[in-house]
């Protein structure tokens, strides 16, 4: 049985939805699924630049989509129309946000199953009316849909079949709870922008500095906010093996899900900032939330960070469920999910 993918990015770009749709298909495949991604090429990266490939078993297609403006998606329409037989030799379509690449095809091939994942939200806060209307119109069209997130069904209107919140593969995660030294070791996740929290992360940074509390900032990102992260820290951008840098950290700041479930699997006590009402649903509708730290005020969150170093046994008990949670939550658990979405049995 073959699933066609279509994900706006993909390996080699590094993103969590990259990387959802990589572990997933990896799953799929193990239980005897084809797997095709349709991604577009890296316009900044010439790695991506072979139009196929394959990784690990799955086959990828990328589209020459070009910069951003109006004729983009007539681009991939085009692209998509003149490679149409993999639409007609799929058993079933799944796109990953990019629903609207899909729209003139839903006409044509009506009996097709088609969903949809809806993985995120938009960086800027409250949600356009836009942005609601196009996923509406994605569900309404969708045979089904997966929301990463509760709060999705809340901000967005959408009516999910299924929620998830990613996974982890944790036999490959190493999962040292070391003793937190003179100097804290801090690791930041995510992008160097805005809306991830950083500017309350680096105010929780500058109050530590105040109290004389010594540490080493990593940041694993990138973004328009990297030169005031690296008045506090080294930033390493984006990285391919995140677990060498968790595994080295006392504590660790995220702002995604896949990272804070990465870091719960590695034992490390998570703190999350936010500041705005949906980002605040984002991290406390999940059902973790209560192995994280969550804070709107940089103050709150220094006391927190100051709180648990000072109190081992808190901060081991924390991190102790954290982990017998996470560790259930694997990537064939979530493959099980899609395939029970798309109403096949589960080998």
């Amino acid at each position: 049985m073959t699933i066609l993918f279509f994900s706006r990015l993909f390996l080699p770009h590094i993103g969590g939805v990259e990387k959802h749709v990589f572990e997933l298909s990896k799953e799929l495949i193990k239980k005897n699924y084809k797997i095709i991604v349709v991604t577009e090429k890296n316009q900044l990266n010439n790695s991506s630049a072979k139009i196929t490939g394959e990784i690990d078993g799955i086959k990828i297609y990328r589209i020459d989509a070009g910069g951003e403006n109006v004729f983009k998606k007539f681009r991939v329409w085009w692209w998509l129309w003149q490679n149409r037989h993999l639409i007609e030799n799929a058993d079933i379509v799944h796109c990953h946000d990019v629903f609207f690449w899909y729209i003139p095809f839903r006409f044509l091939y009506p009996n097709k199953p088609i969903y949809t994942t809806f993985h995120g939200y938009e960086t800027k806060f409250p949600p356009s009316k836009k942005a609601i209307f196009i996923r509406k119109v994605s569900e309404r069209l969708s045979w089904g849909n997966i929301c990463v997130g509760d709060y999705i069904k809340k901000w967005y209107g959408t009516r999910p079949n299924l929620v998830t919140y990613g996974g982890v593969d944790i036999g490959k995660i190493r999962n040292l709870n070391i003793e937190i030294r003179n100097k804290i070791k801090i690791l930041f996740i995510g992008r160097l922008e805005k809306d991830t929290g950083v500017l309350n992360y680096l105010k929780v940074l500058e109050l530590m500095r105040k109290r004389k509390i010594k540490f080493d900032l990593e940041a694993c990102g990138d973004g328009s906010l990297k030169k005031m992260v690296e008045d506090y820290g080294k930033v390493n951008g984006f990285v391919d093996d995140l677990n060498t840098y968790i595994e080295k950290a006392d504590i660790v700041f995220a702002s995604s899900y896949l990272s804070i479930l990465e870091a719960m699997a590695a034992k490390k006590l998570v703190f999350c900032a936010y500041d705005n009402k949906l980002k605040e649903d984002y991290l406390k509708m999940s059902p973790f939330a209560k192995w994280i730290v969550i804070e709107d005020s940089s103050t709150k969150l220094s006391d927190k960070v100051w709180y648990f170093i000072q109190h081992k046994k808190e901060k081991d008990k924390v991190v102790h469920d954290a982990y017998e949670w996470v560790k259930k939550q694997t990537w064939k658990k979530v493959a099980d999910r899609y395939i029970n979405l798309w109403g096949l049995q589960i080998l």
